[in-house]
């Protein structure tokens, strides 16, 4: 039973067929409903009715999950999405937030660690790796994240364990101010002109492939950066 809503020609869908479309039960829906992740449906008498916004919204949870994202940061990160934002809006968003997100998480056990790091690892090493952002321990299980690999050959490394944290420290406080700078100069000059002009789906499915191109080119140049810093300060110290 799909009605037209008053504000535009769009149909608005019962609960069971908001579901369908979405890919989920009514009972996850109705869960996702209930942590705030949908706004509250429209009342038409005793029937609950779902609109384009309702149906882009879950959209974007599931593509969060597809990108390893947990529940606890998907309602985090939907949070901080206004009530008002439209479909063009939510698309943005999904653009923004799946293009830098890893492809999905990786849940190993204990002993899968151990295989994943390519040798075993004890307590105190495991501990250094999460402290240093690229381990994540949920209950019994662990997710490596970027840099994992990166700091198991760390490991072999005859550098102090407080070394490697203030050298882990120092990184992401440099990262974290370039995210924010580079952050800033993507909404200025790519996000705020593409909200400014109405856009069809198939342009929103082309600005998520360009955010995607996007990270990866924005990944080479902090590394060319680096590169070109290091052998600036390399020469300075030649002279």
């Amino acid at each position: 039973m799909s009605v037209l809503s008053d504000e535009d020609s769009s149909p608005l869908l019962t609960v069971d067929e908001l579901a369908a479309e979405a890919g989920l039960t009514v009972r996850t829906l109705r869960y996702y409903a209930s942590m705030g992740l949908v706004p509250p449906a429209v009342r038409r008498g005793r029937v609950a009715l779902y609109g384009r916004d309702h149906a882009a919204r879950l959209g974007l949870v599931r593509a969060l999950q597809d990108h390893g994202f947990t529940m606890s940061a998907i309602e985090k990160a939907m949070a901080r999405i206004p009530a008002s934002a439209g479909v063009e809006d939510l698309a943005v968003q999904r653009a923004v937030l799946t293009s830098w997100a890893p492809a999905g998480p990786e849940v190993l056990d204990r002993r899968q660690l151990d295989d994943r790091a390519g040798r075993a690892l004890d307590e105190e090493q495991v501990a250094l790796l999460i402290e240093t952002g690229v381990l994540e321990r949920v209950g019994r299980t662990y997710s490596p994240l970027p840099g994992f690999e990166m700091s198991i050959e760390l490991l072999d490394v005859e550098v102090p364990a407080d070394g490697i944290r203030e050298a882990a420290d120092a990184i992401e406080r440099h990262m974290g101010a370039l995210t924010d700078e580079l952050t800033e100069i993507l909404r200025r000059r790519v996000l705020e002109p593409y909200r400014a002009i109405p856009r069809t789906d198939e342009q929103s499915d082309r600005l998520e492939v360009t955010m995607q191109r996007l990270r990866a080119l924005t990944l080479q140049a902090v590394v060319s950066g680096f590169q070109r810093a290091t052998n600036a300060v390399i020469s300075r110290s030649l002279r």
